[in-house]
Protein backbone atom coordinates (compact mmCIF):
# COMPACT_ATOMS: atom_id res chain seq x y z
CA UNK A 1 0.00 0.00 0.00
CA UNK A 2 1.26 3.33 -1.14
CA UNK A 3 1.51 5.81 1.76
CA UNK A 4 -1.44 8.82 1.98
CA UNK A 5 -0.56 11.49 -0.53
CA UNK A 6 -4.07 13.13 -0.72
CA UNK A 7 -7.00 13.98 2.54
CA UNK A 8 -9.40 10.89 0.74
CA UNK A 9 -6.21 8.75 1.38
CA UNK A 10 -5.15 9.91 5.26
CA UNK A 11 -8.82 9.21 5.97
CA UNK A 12 -8.73 5.60 4.01
CA UNK A 13 -6.04 4.91 7.15
CA UNK A 14 -8.30 6.33 9.99
CA UNK A 15 -5.03 8.53 10.39
CA UNK A 16 -6.63 12.18 11.62
CA UNK A 17 -3.18 13.56 11.38
CA UNK A 18 0.28 12.47 10.38
CA UNK A 19 3.70 12.48 12.26
CA UNK A 20 5.62 13.28 9.45
CA UNK A 21 5.49 14.95 5.81
CA UNK A 22 8.11 14.08 3.05
CA UNK A 23 8.02 16.42 0.76
CA UNK A 24 10.25 15.14 -2.64
CA UNK A 25 11.35 16.80 -6.33
CA UNK A 26 10.81 13.32 -7.95
CA UNK A 27 7.40 11.17 -8.72
CA UNK A 28 6.05 9.08 -5.65
CA UNK A 29 7.94 5.66 -6.76
CA UNK A 30 7.64 3.64 -3.51
CA UNK A 31 10.81 1.44 -4.66
CA UNK A 32 13.87 0.67 -2.16
CA UNK A 33 16.25 2.51 -5.17
CA UNK A 34 14.18 6.14 -4.05
CA UNK A 35 15.56 7.57 -0.97
CA UNK A 36 12.61 9.03 0.38
CA UNK A 37 10.78 5.81 -0.28
CA UNK A 38 13.50 4.63 1.83
CA UNK A 39 13.42 6.57 4.83
CA UNK A 40 9.64 6.75 4.94
CA UNK A 41 9.31 3.01 5.58
CA UNK A 42 11.93 3.15 8.14
CA UNK A 43 9.54 5.87 9.88
CA UNK A 44 6.27 4.02 9.12
CA UNK A 45 8.14 0.60 10.13
CA UNK A 46 8.80 2.40 13.11
CA UNK A 47 5.50 3.07 14.02
CA UNK A 48 5.25 6.73 12.67
CA UNK A 49 2.62 8.19 10.51
CA UNK A 50 3.77 9.54 7.28
CA UNK A 51 2.85 11.19 4.37
CA UNK A 52 3.87 11.99 0.78
CA UNK A 53 3.79 15.49 -1.15
CA UNK A 54 5.74 14.60 -4.28
CA UNK A 55 6.86 17.65 -6.75
CA UNK A 56 4.22 19.92 -5.23
CA UNK A 57 3.52 23.43 -7.43
CA UNK A 58 6.06 25.73 -5.36
CA UNK A 59 3.70 28.70 -6.85
CA UNK A 60 0.77 28.58 -4.45
CA UNK A 61 -0.33 26.10 -1.63
CA UNK A 62 -2.87 23.81 -3.84
CA UNK A 63 0.24 20.92 -3.00
CA UNK A 64 2.28 21.74 0.07
CA UNK A 65 -1.37 22.47 1.90
CA UNK A 66 -3.66 19.16 1.43
CA UNK A 67 -2.09 16.91 4.01
CA UNK A 68 -1.82 19.90 6.71
CA UNK A 69 0.82 20.28 9.07
CA UNK A 70 2.75 17.14 10.65
CA UNK A 71 3.00 16.54 14.22
CA UNK A 72 6.74 16.36 14.07
CA UNK A 73 8.70 17.53 11.44
CA UNK A 74 8.91 18.39 7.52
CA UNK A 75 11.24 15.84 5.91
CA UNK A 76 12.46 17.94 2.46
CA UNK A 77 14.63 16.37 -0.53
CA UNK A 78 15.31 17.74 -3.56
CA UNK A 79 15.22 14.04 -5.09
CA UNK A 80 17.47 11.32 -5.92
CA UNK A 81 19.79 13.63 -7.91
CA UNK A 82 20.52 17.27 -7.17
CA UNK A 83 17.99 19.48 -8.81
CA UNK A 84 20.32 21.37 -10.80
CA UNK A 85 21.82 18.67 -12.43
CA UNK A 86 18.31 17.09 -12.96
CA UNK A 87 17.60 20.50 -14.76
CA UNK A 88 21.14 21.35 -16.45
CA UNK A 89 23.23 20.48 -18.91
CA UNK A 90 27.12 20.17 -18.48
CA UNK A 91 27.43 22.87 -20.30
CA UNK A 92 23.95 24.59 -18.63
CA UNK A 93 21.36 24.33 -21.06
CA UNK A 94 17.65 23.12 -19.68
CA UNK A 95 17.40 19.42 -20.28
CA UNK A 96 14.07 18.84 -21.41
CA UNK A 97 13.80 15.24 -20.46
CA UNK A 98 13.38 13.50 -16.62
CA UNK A 99 13.68 10.34 -15.90
CA UNK A 100 11.65 10.91 -12.40
CA UNK A 101 8.70 12.53 -13.71
CA UNK A 102 5.31 11.20 -14.89
CA UNK A 103 5.51 12.20 -18.99
CA UNK A 104 8.97 12.77 -18.50
CA UNK A 105 8.90 16.71 -19.16
CA UNK A 106 11.33 18.10 -17.13
CA UNK A 107 8.93 20.80 -15.80
CA UNK A 108 7.75 19.51 -12.11
CA UNK A 109 11.42 20.12 -10.25
CA UNK A 110 12.56 23.80 -9.26
CA UNK A 111 16.09 25.05 -9.40
CA UNK A 112 17.33 24.76 -6.27
CA UNK A 113 14.73 22.03 -4.80
CA UNK A 114 15.38 22.08 -1.37
CA UNK A 115 15.40 25.71 -0.93
CA UNK A 116 12.41 26.71 -2.80
CA UNK A 117 10.27 23.69 -0.83
CA UNK A 118 11.44 24.97 2.51
CA UNK A 119 10.50 28.48 1.89
CA UNK A 120 7.56 27.57 0.64
CA UNK A 121 6.16 25.66 3.81
CA UNK A 122 7.24 28.42 5.27
CA UNK A 123 5.45 30.55 3.08
CA UNK A 124 2.19 29.23 4.29
CA UNK A 125 2.68 27.56 7.99
CA UNK A 126 4.77 30.30 9.43
CA UNK A 127 5.57 28.68 13.08
CA UNK A 128 5.67 25.34 11.60
CA UNK A 129 7.63 22.31 13.49
CA UNK A 130 11.05 21.66 12.55
CA UNK A 131 12.41 21.23 8.72
CA UNK A 132 15.02 18.55 7.99
CA UNK A 133 16.12 18.58 4.65
CA UNK A 134 17.60 15.53 3.72
CA UNK A 135 19.09 13.30 0.73
CA UNK A 136 21.52 14.28 -2.08
CA UNK A 137 20.97 17.48 -2.54
CA UNK A 138 21.54 18.76 1.23
CA UNK A 139 24.00 16.66 1.67
CA UNK A 140 26.86 17.75 -0.86
CA UNK A 141 25.70 21.35 0.05
CA UNK A 142 25.43 20.71 4.18
CA UNK A 143 28.76 23.89 4.54
CA UNK A 144 30.18 26.11 2.29
CA UNK A 145 30.32 24.90 -1.74
CA UNK A 146 31.44 25.89 -4.85
CA UNK A 147 27.64 26.32 -7.47
CA UNK A 148 28.40 25.31 -10.69
CA UNK A 149 25.55 27.05 -12.15
CA UNK A 150 25.87 30.33 -10.14
CA UNK A 151 30.00 29.97 -10.58
CA UNK A 152 30.19 31.19 -6.89
CA UNK A 153 30.66 29.97 -3.43
CA UNK A 154 27.29 29.58 -1.84
CA UNK A 155 27.15 29.17 1.78
CA UNK A 156 25.40 26.17 3.51
CA UNK A 157 22.01 25.24 2.07
CA UNK A 158 20.80 25.38 5.46
CA UNK A 159 21.12 29.64 5.81
CA UNK A 160 19.37 29.85 2.10
CA UNK A 161 16.47 27.30 3.36
CA UNK A 162 15.55 28.66 6.68
CA UNK A 163 15.55 24.64 7.49
CA UNK A 164 16.14 24.00 11.35
CA UNK A 165 18.88 20.47 10.19
CA UNK A 166 20.52 18.48 7.78
CA UNK A 167 20.24 15.31 8.05
CA UNK A 168 23.52 13.84 5.89
CA UNK A 169 24.17 10.80 4.47
CA UNK A 170 22.27 7.89 3.95
CA UNK A 171 20.02 9.21 6.97
CA UNK A 172 18.28 5.84 7.78
CA UNK A 173 19.81 5.95 11.22
CA UNK A 174 19.63 9.93 12.15
CA UNK A 175 16.43 10.07 10.87
CA UNK A 176 15.04 7.55 13.02
CA UNK A 177 16.60 8.40 16.31
CA UNK A 178 15.71 12.51 15.13
CA UNK A 179 11.39 10.92 14.96
CA UNK A 180 11.81 9.53 18.09
CA UNK A 181 13.63 12.52 20.15
CA UNK A 182 11.11 15.26 18.53
CA UNK A 183 8.38 12.57 19.80
CA UNK A 184 9.53 12.30 23.40
CA UNK A 185 10.11 16.19 23.58
CA UNK A 186 14.30 15.84 23.70
CA UNK A 187 17.04 17.58 22.99
CA UNK A 188 18.20 16.70 19.01
CA UNK A 189 21.34 18.61 19.00
CA UNK A 190 23.61 15.50 20.08
CA UNK A 191 22.33 13.23 17.42
CA UNK A 192 24.92 12.43 14.85
CA UNK A 193 24.91 12.62 11.16
CA UNK A 194 23.37 15.89 11.33
CA UNK A 195 23.94 19.59 10.89
CA UNK A 196 22.69 22.81 12.51
CA UNK A 197 22.85 26.82 13.20
CA UNK A 198 24.17 27.90 16.31
CA UNK A 199 24.69 31.02 17.36
CA UNK A 200 27.84 29.88 19.35
CA UNK A 201 30.47 27.69 18.52
CA UNK A 202 30.59 23.90 19.98
CA UNK A 203 33.22 22.71 22.12
CA UNK A 204 35.79 19.82 20.87
CA UNK A 205 34.73 20.23 16.92
CA UNK A 206 37.08 21.21 14.53
CA UNK A 207 36.82 25.01 12.83
CA UNK A 208 36.57 24.95 9.29
CA UNK A 209 37.75 28.87 7.50
CA UNK A 210 34.40 30.95 7.66
CA UNK A 211 32.45 30.97 4.90
CA UNK A 212 33.43 34.96 4.24
CA UNK A 213 36.89 34.05 4.01
CA UNK A 214 36.67 30.76 1.84
CA UNK A 215 34.75 32.90 -0.84
CA UNK A 216 37.59 35.60 -1.67
CA UNK A 217 40.57 33.16 -0.66
CA UNK A 218 41.09 29.69 -2.57
CA UNK A 219 43.75 28.43 -0.62
CA UNK A 220 41.51 28.76 2.58
CA UNK A 221 38.87 27.17 0.27
CA UNK A 222 40.67 24.06 -0.54
CA UNK A 223 42.50 23.39 3.13
CA UNK A 224 38.44 23.74 4.25
CA UNK A 225 37.29 20.68 1.72
CA UNK A 226 40.21 18.73 2.86
CA UNK A 227 39.00 18.77 6.36
CA UNK A 228 35.28 18.41 5.27
CA UNK A 229 36.67 15.52 3.73
CA UNK A 230 38.54 13.69 5.84
CA UNK A 231 35.70 13.75 8.88
CA UNK A 232 32.94 11.89 6.73
CA UNK A 233 34.00 8.25 8.41
CA UNK A 234 31.74 7.14 11.08
CA UNK A 235 34.89 5.77 12.83
CA UNK A 236 37.46 8.51 12.25
CA UNK A 237 35.72 11.64 11.57
CA UNK A 238 35.08 14.00 14.11
CA UNK A 239 32.42 17.38 14.64
CA UNK A 240 32.87 20.31 12.52
CA UNK A 241 31.69 23.99 12.57
CA UNK A 242 32.11 27.06 10.43
CA UNK A 243 31.30 30.59 10.90
CA UNK A 244 28.81 32.00 8.06
CA UNK A 245 28.33 35.59 9.40
CA UNK A 246 26.77 36.13 13.37
CA UNK A 247 26.41 32.06 13.43
CA UNK A 248 28.08 29.01 12.80
CA UNK A 249 27.29 25.63 10.85
CA UNK A 250 27.52 22.59 13.20
CA UNK A 251 28.10 19.58 11.72
CA UNK A 252 27.90 16.13 14.46
CA UNK A 253 30.14 13.37 13.94
CA UNK A 254 28.63 10.69 11.58
CA UNK A 255 26.64 8.24 12.36
CA UNK A 256 27.32 4.62 12.30
CA UNK A 257 27.26 2.72 8.79
CA UNK A 258 23.95 0.14 8.90
CA UNK A 259 25.28 -3.61 9.97
CA UNK A 260 24.53 -6.21 7.22
CA UNK A 261 21.44 -7.33 9.09
CA UNK A 262 20.15 -3.56 9.46
CA UNK A 263 20.75 -3.50 5.78
CA UNK A 264 18.87 -7.12 4.96
CA UNK A 265 15.97 -5.14 7.44
CA UNK A 266 15.80 -2.27 5.21
CA UNK A 267 15.58 -4.20 1.73
CA UNK A 268 12.73 -6.72 3.65
CA UNK A 269 10.19 -3.79 3.92
CA UNK A 270 6.79 -3.50 2.39
CA UNK A 271 7.63 -1.76 -0.77
CA UNK A 272 4.90 -1.24 -4.01
CA UNK A 273 7.66 -1.37 -6.14
CA UNK A 274 5.48 0.99 -8.29
CA UNK A 275 4.84 4.57 -8.88
CA UNK A 276 1.50 6.23 -7.60
CA UNK A 277 -1.73 5.57 -9.72
CA UNK A 278 -2.10 9.20 -9.65
CA UNK A 279 0.07 9.62 -12.53
CA UNK A 280 -1.58 6.94 -14.58
CA UNK A 281 -3.13 9.57 -16.77
CA UNK A 282 0.29 11.71 -17.22
CA UNK A 283 2.54 8.93 -18.59
CA UNK A 284 5.17 6.85 -17.08
CA UNK A 285 8.19 7.53 -14.99
CA UNK A 286 10.64 6.21 -17.18
CA UNK A 287 12.79 5.51 -13.80
CA UNK A 288 10.74 2.82 -13.42
CA UNK A 289 11.48 0.36 -16.85
CA UNK A 290 15.42 0.08 -14.95
CA UNK A 291 14.71 0.15 -11.21
CA UNK A 292 11.70 -2.16 -10.61
CA UNK A 293 13.35 -5.46 -11.64
CA UNK A 294 16.86 -4.24 -10.28
CA UNK A 295 18.62 -5.32 -7.06
CA UNK A 296 20.99 -3.54 -5.16
CA UNK A 297 23.61 -5.66 -3.42
CA UNK A 298 25.36 -3.19 -1.45
CA UNK A 299 25.92 0.46 -0.28
CA UNK A 300 29.03 2.42 -0.76
CA UNK A 301 32.45 2.65 -2.73
CA UNK A 302 35.55 2.88 -2.17
CA UNK A 303 36.41 3.73 -5.90
CA UNK A 304 36.82 7.38 -4.76
CA UNK A 305 37.03 8.90 -8.23
CA UNK A 306 37.69 12.70 -7.47
CA UNK A 307 34.50 13.80 -9.83
CA UNK A 308 32.09 11.40 -7.90
CA UNK A 309 30.45 12.05 -4.56
CA UNK A 310 29.10 8.53 -4.05
CA UNK A 311 31.61 7.80 -1.48
CA UNK A 312 31.07 11.32 0.30
CA UNK A 313 27.25 10.56 0.16
CA UNK A 314 26.98 6.81 0.90
CA UNK A 315 30.26 6.47 2.62
CA UNK A 316 33.80 4.80 1.65
CA UNK A 317 33.18 1.57 3.18
CA UNK A 318 30.82 -0.94 1.12
CA UNK A 319 28.19 -2.82 3.24
CA UNK A 320 26.94 -5.61 1.69
CA UNK A 321 23.56 -7.65 2.29
CA UNK A 322 23.51 -10.99 2.56
CA UNK A 323 22.76 -13.44 -0.09
CA UNK A 324 19.70 -14.48 1.81
CA UNK A 325 18.55 -11.01 1.25
CA UNK A 326 19.08 -10.65 -2.19
CA UNK A 327 16.92 -14.12 -2.97
CA UNK A 328 14.52 -13.13 -1.18
CA UNK A 329 13.68 -9.81 -2.69
CA UNK A 330 14.29 -11.82 -6.47
CA UNK A 331 11.52 -13.97 -5.08
CA UNK A 332 9.15 -11.45 -4.52
CA UNK A 333 9.75 -9.19 -8.10
CA UNK A 334 9.45 -13.12 -9.78
CA UNK A 335 5.91 -13.52 -8.72
CA UNK A 336 4.72 -9.61 -9.56
CA UNK A 337 2.68 -9.95 -12.60
CA UNK A 338 4.26 -7.59 -14.84
CA UNK A 339 8.26 -9.94 -14.48
CA UNK A 340 8.98 -11.22 -17.43
CA UNK A 341 11.68 -13.53 -15.86
CA UNK A 342 14.63 -10.77 -16.50
CA UNK A 343 16.53 -9.10 -13.28
CA UNK A 344 18.20 -6.37 -15.22
CA UNK A 345 20.82 -5.38 -12.70
CA UNK A 346 22.35 -6.95 -9.73
CA UNK A 347 24.99 -4.54 -7.99
CA UNK A 348 25.39 -1.24 -6.83
CA UNK A 349 27.90 2.15 -7.56
CA UNK A 350 30.47 -0.85 -8.76
CA UNK A 351 28.55 -4.28 -9.55
CA UNK A 352 31.83 -6.15 -7.80
CA UNK A 353 32.40 -4.89 -4.87
CA UNK A 354 29.75 -6.71 -3.58
CA UNK A 355 31.45 -8.59 -0.35
CA UNK A 356 34.94 -7.16 -0.92
CA UNK A 357 36.23 -4.73 1.91
CA UNK A 358 39.05 -3.99 3.80
CA UNK A 359 38.74 -5.30 7.55
CA UNK A 360 40.58 -2.74 8.73
CA UNK A 361 37.75 -0.58 7.92
CA UNK A 362 35.72 -2.19 10.27
CA UNK A 363 38.18 -0.93 13.82
CA UNK A 364 39.96 2.17 12.20
CA UNK A 365 37.88 3.69 9.78
CA UNK A 366 39.05 4.20 5.85
CA UNK A 367 42.74 5.30 5.60
CA UNK A 368 42.75 9.13 5.76
CA UNK A 369 46.32 8.91 3.68
CA UNK A 370 45.64 6.47 1.20
CA UNK A 371 42.55 4.62 -0.89
CA UNK A 372 41.59 1.37 -1.71
CA UNK A 373 41.90 1.66 -5.68
CA UNK A 374 44.92 4.16 -6.68
CA UNK A 375 46.70 4.61 -7.13
CA UNK A 376 46.60 0.66 -7.05
CA UNK A 377 44.86 -1.81 -5.13
CA UNK A 378 45.88 -1.55 -1.38
CA UNK A 379 47.64 -5.49 -0.34
CA UNK A 380 45.10 -5.32 2.84
CA UNK A 381 41.67 -4.95 0.32
CA UNK A 382 42.15 -8.66 -0.94
CA UNK A 383 39.59 -8.91 -3.26
CA UNK A 384 37.46 -11.96 -3.57
CA UNK A 385 34.69 -12.08 -6.07
CA UNK A 386 34.11 -15.86 -5.08
CA UNK A 387 30.74 -14.48 -3.12
CA UNK A 388 29.39 -12.64 -5.52
CA UNK A 389 29.80 -15.48 -8.12
CA UNK A 390 28.09 -17.82 -5.81
CA UNK A 391 25.64 -15.17 -5.50
CA UNK A 392 25.15 -14.51 -9.43
CA UNK A 393 24.52 -18.66 -9.69
CA UNK A 394 21.99 -18.90 -6.64
CA UNK A 395 20.19 -16.43 -8.44
CA UNK A 396 19.54 -18.24 -11.78
CA UNK A 397 18.45 -21.13 -9.87
CA UNK A 398 15.04 -19.31 -8.68
CA UNK A 399 12.01 -20.34 -10.18
CA UNK A 400 10.45 -17.97 -12.79
CA UNK A 401 14.14 -15.95 -13.66
CA UNK A 402 15.28 -16.44 -17.02
CA UNK A 403 18.12 -13.98 -17.16
CA UNK A 404 19.77 -11.96 -14.42
CA UNK A 405 21.90 -8.91 -16.30
CA UNK A 406 25.06 -7.36 -14.23
CA UNK A 407 24.80 -3.76 -15.72
CA UNK A 408 26.01 -1.67 -12.86
CA UNK A 409 29.54 -2.04 -14.53
CA UNK A 410 32.40 -3.25 -12.71
CA UNK A 411 36.35 -2.26 -11.31
CA UNK A 412 38.38 -3.71 -13.51
CA UNK A 413 41.45 -3.26 -11.31
CA UNK A 414 39.34 -4.54 -8.74
CA UNK A 415 39.17 -7.66 -10.62
CA UNK A 416 42.55 -8.12 -12.02
CA UNK A 417 43.65 -7.83 -8.31
CA UNK A 418 41.72 -10.98 -7.71
CA UNK A 419 44.54 -13.65 -9.04
CA UNK A 420 42.39 -16.24 -7.77
CA UNK A 421 38.95 -15.78 -9.16
CA UNK A 422 39.54 -13.40 -11.83
CA UNK A 423 39.03 -15.79 -14.65
CA UNK A 424 35.57 -17.69 -12.98
CA UNK A 425 34.05 -14.10 -12.30
CA UNK A 426 34.80 -13.40 -15.98
CA UNK A 427 33.31 -16.29 -17.30
CA UNK A 428 30.03 -16.19 -15.18
CA UNK A 429 29.47 -12.80 -16.67
CA UNK A 430 30.33 -13.35 -20.17
CA UNK A 431 28.38 -16.76 -20.04
CA UNK A 432 25.54 -15.53 -17.97
CA UNK A 433 24.93 -12.33 -16.83
CA UNK A 434 25.56 -9.71 -20.10
CA UNK A 435 23.00 -8.80 -22.33
CA UNK A 436 25.66 -8.20 -24.93
CA UNK A 437 27.53 -5.83 -23.43
CA UNK A 438 29.59 -5.01 -20.76
CA UNK A 439 29.44 -1.11 -19.25
CA UNK A 440 33.93 -0.67 -17.83
CA UNK A 441 34.43 3.33 -17.49
CA UNK A 442 38.07 4.10 -18.19
CA UNK A 443 36.73 7.93 -18.35
CA UNK A 444 40.24 8.46 -20.00
CA UNK A 445 43.28 7.50 -21.69
CA UNK A 446 45.74 10.72 -20.63
CA UNK A 447 47.97 9.08 -17.97
CA UNK A 448 48.16 13.60 -16.26
CA UNK A 449 44.01 13.38 -16.78
CA UNK A 450 43.85 9.87 -15.35
CA UNK A 451 45.91 10.89 -12.20
CA UNK A 452 43.88 14.12 -11.62
CA UNK A 453 40.57 12.20 -11.92
CA UNK A 454 41.92 8.92 -9.41
CA UNK A 455 41.52 6.62 -12.12
CA UNK A 456 43.54 3.53 -12.87
CA UNK A 457 46.11 4.06 -15.94
CA UNK A 458 45.13 2.67 -19.62
CA UNK A 459 47.57 0.01 -18.82
CA UNK A 460 45.04 -1.93 -16.51
CA UNK A 461 42.07 -1.74 -19.46
CA UNK A 462 43.95 -2.90 -21.43
CA UNK A 463 45.02 -6.22 -19.36
CA UNK A 464 40.83 -5.95 -18.20
CA UNK A 465 40.13 -6.17 -22.27
CA UNK A 466 41.95 -8.77 -23.16
CA UNK A 467 40.65 -11.01 -20.19
CA UNK A 468 37.72 -10.45 -21.65
CA UNK A 469 38.29 -11.09 -25.25
CA UNK A 470 39.89 -14.14 -24.54
CA UNK A 471 36.61 -15.26 -22.43
CA UNK A 472 34.23 -14.17 -24.76
CA UNK A 473 36.48 -16.67 -27.51
CA UNK A 474 36.97 -19.35 -25.09
CA UNK A 475 32.92 -18.99 -24.27
CA UNK A 476 32.26 -19.09 -28.14
CA UNK A 477 30.51 -15.61 -27.12
CA UNK A 478 30.14 -12.60 -29.02
CA UNK A 479 29.98 -9.91 -26.46
CA UNK A 480 31.16 -6.13 -26.17
CA UNK A 481 32.87 -3.60 -24.15
CA UNK A 482 31.14 -0.19 -23.63
CA UNK A 483 33.49 2.39 -22.99
CA UNK A 484 32.38 5.70 -20.95
CA UNK A 485 34.75 8.96 -21.27
CA UNK A 486 34.86 12.31 -19.43
CA UNK A 487 35.73 15.70 -21.92
CA UNK A 488 36.92 18.58 -19.99
CA UNK A 489 38.19 17.31 -16.71
CA UNK A 490 39.99 19.89 -14.70
CA UNK A 491 43.71 19.10 -16.33
CA UNK A 492 42.00 17.88 -19.63
CA UNK A 493 43.38 19.84 -22.62
CA UNK A 494 42.60 19.39 -26.44
CA UNK A 495 45.39 17.71 -27.16
CA UNK A 496 44.49 15.27 -24.37
CA UNK A 497 41.21 14.61 -25.91
CA UNK A 498 42.89 13.68 -29.75
CA UNK A 499 45.42 11.37 -26.94
CA UNK A 500 42.50 9.82 -25.92
CA UNK A 501 40.62 10.05 -29.55
CA UNK A 502 44.12 8.29 -30.95
CA UNK A 503 44.22 5.78 -27.58
CA UNK A 504 40.34 4.22 -28.33
CA UNK A 505 41.05 3.57 -31.99
CA UNK A 506 44.36 2.30 -31.78
CA UNK A 507 44.11 -0.42 -29.08
CA UNK A 508 40.31 -0.49 -28.27
CA UNK A 509 39.42 -0.97 -31.82
CA UNK A 510 36.36 1.37 -31.20
CA UNK A 511 34.92 5.36 -31.85
CA UNK A 512 33.41 6.13 -28.54
CA UNK A 513 29.75 7.34 -28.14
CA UNK A 514 29.54 6.80 -24.36
CA UNK A 515 31.45 10.87 -23.63
CA UNK A 516 29.80 13.23 -21.21
CA UNK A 517 31.38 16.71 -20.42
CA UNK A 518 32.26 17.09 -17.37
CA UNK A 519 30.20 18.44 -14.33
CA UNK A 520 31.70 19.79 -10.98
CA UNK A 521 29.32 18.10 -8.68
CA UNK A 522 29.00 20.31 -4.93
CA UNK A 523 31.65 18.68 -2.13
CA UNK A 524 33.78 16.65 -4.91
CA UNK A 525 37.46 16.99 -5.50
CA UNK A 526 37.08 17.60 -9.21
CA UNK A 527 35.23 20.58 -8.44
CA UNK A 528 37.52 21.75 -5.79
CA UNK A 529 39.98 21.69 -8.99
CA UNK A 530 37.71 23.29 -11.20
CA UNK A 531 37.47 26.17 -8.98
CA UNK A 532 41.13 27.09 -7.85
CA UNK A 533 42.39 25.66 -11.06
CA UNK A 534 44.73 23.74 -8.66
CA UNK A 535 45.63 20.16 -8.26
CA UNK A 536 44.85 19.68 -4.15
CA UNK A 537 47.16 16.71 -3.73
CA UNK A 538 50.38 18.57 -5.05
CA UNK A 539 49.60 22.08 -5.10
CA UNK A 540 50.46 22.93 -8.55
CA UNK A 541 48.16 24.85 -11.30
CA UNK A 542 46.43 22.96 -14.00
CA UNK A 543 44.69 24.13 -17.18
CA UNK A 544 40.89 24.34 -16.28
CA UNK A 545 38.54 24.71 -19.44
CA UNK A 546 35.71 26.86 -18.21
CA UNK A 547 34.30 28.01 -22.01
CA UNK A 548 31.15 26.30 -22.67
CA UNK A 549 32.16 26.33 -26.23
CA UNK A 550 35.52 24.64 -25.41
CA UNK A 551 33.79 21.91 -23.44
CA UNK A 552 31.76 20.57 -26.48
CA UNK A 553 34.92 20.94 -28.70
CA UNK A 554 36.33 18.42 -26.59
CA UNK A 555 33.70 16.01 -26.76
CA UNK A 556 33.46 16.89 -30.18
CA UNK A 557 36.69 15.79 -30.96
CA UNK A 558 37.00 12.19 -29.51
CA UNK A 559 33.64 11.45 -31.15
CA UNK A 560 35.02 12.79 -33.89
CA UNK A 561 32.65 15.88 -35.28
CA UNK A 562 35.63 17.22 -35.44
CA UNK A 563 40.00 16.68 -36.49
Amino acid sequence: MFLPTTPAELKKLNWDKLDVILVTGDAYIDSPFIGVSVISRVLTNAGFRVGIIAQPDWQSDTDICRLGEPELFWGISGGCMDSMVANYTATKKKRHEDDLTAGGRNNRRPDRACVVYANLIRQYFKETKPLILGGVEASLRRIAHYDFWSDSIRRSILFDARADVLVYGMAEKAILELARKLRDGQDIKDIGGICYISPTPPHDYIELPAYEKVVTDKKSFSRMFNTFYQNNDPLTGQGLFQQHGPRYLVQNQPQPQLTNEELDNIYALDFVRGVHPSYLAQGKVKAMETIKFSITTHRGCYGECNFCSIGLHEGRTVISRSEKSIIDEVQKLAVLPDFKGYILDVGGSTANMYGIECLKKHTNGACKDQRCLYPRVCSSLKPDHSRQINLLKNLRKINGVKKVFVASGIRYDLLEADKKHCTSYMQELVKHHISGQLKVAPEHAAPGVLKLMGKPQARSLLNFRQIFEKTNHSSGQKQFLTYYFIAAHPGCTEENMRELKSFASRELKTNPRQVQIFTPLPSTYSALMYFTETDPFSGKKIFVEKKMDRKQRQKDIVMEKIN
